[in-house]
């Protein structure tokens, strides 16, 4: 989706992309960040960071939040290895042991570049979330 040149006046936001799976304790909109949600952002495609020169604005949409009440078997199995050792530390820094809210469909996005050219970045925009893990 791109929006019109009052919208680019507003300045970007930038996205912070974090590999573990975390979350603040605050409230948004009457709605625990802890509940893995869709949230939506007007950016630059600039700052998406995707390599295209274009000051045109998207609506980029992301996940947030947690999947506390989603753990299973599983994330109870992998706490209690994590917690005696019984995995390598090597191993064990790189191994998130709760499920994360994570894109599970994509959008794609289109905008005109600085030469004018319509340009698309297929499945960059999360479309739905749900915890996965």
């Amino acid at each position: 989706m791109v929006e019109d040149s009052a919208a680019r006046s507003r300045g970007g936001h930038r996205v912070v992309s974090n590999h573990r799976c975390s979350v603040s304790k605050k409230k948004l909109e009457g709605q625990s960040v802890r509940d893995c949600r869709l949230e939506r952002r007007e950016m630059r495609v600039r700052d998406l960071g995707m390599g295209y020169d274009s000051d045109e604005i998207v609506l980029f949409k992301f996940c947030v939040g947690s999947c506390q009440g989603s753990r299973g078997n599983y994330d109870a199995a992998l706490r209690s290895l994590l917690a005696n050792g019984s995995l390598p530390k090597r191993t064990a820094r790189k191994v998130s042991g709760h499920p994360c809210c994570r894109p599970t469909s994509y959008e794609s996005v289109s905008f005109m570049d600085t030469t004018t050219t319509w340009r698309t970045i297929e499945s960059v925009s999360a479309a739905n979330c749900e915890c996965v893990g």
